[in-house]
C-alpha cells in the first residue's frame, strides 16, 4: 500500500473575486504539480480549499501561486 501524503489548506482571498478571476485562479492551481482538488463555492468565493500531495508541493508554494496573480491572500487552514 502506497503512502499517502495528501493535505488540504484553506486559502482566503482579499479581493472580491469575480466569476473570471475565480476560474482563472483555480485553474493556476490546478497546474501546480501534487494539486489535487480545488474547490470554492459562490457563497464564499473568497475561501478556496486546496487538495494537495505534500510530496510535490508546499503550502507556501500554493499561497505563492495566488500571490503571483496580484491578490492578497493568506493561509488559514
Amino acid at each position: 500500500m502506497a503512502n499517502i501524503h495528501v493535505a488540504d489548506v484553506t486559502l482566503h482571498v482579499d479581493e472580491v473575486l469575480e466569476k473570471e478571476t475565480r476560474a482563472k485562479v483555480e485553474q493556476d492551481l490546478r497546474s501546480l504539480e501534487g494539486v489535487t482538488g480545488v474547490r470554492s463555492s459562490k457563497s464564499a468565493p473568497h475561501l478556496i480549499v486546496i487538495s494537495y500531495d505534500a510530496r510535490h508541493v508546499k503550502s507556501k508554494d500554493i499561497l505563492r501561486c495566488v500571490l503571483g496573480d496580484r491578490l492578497h491572500a493568506e493561509l488559514i487552514g
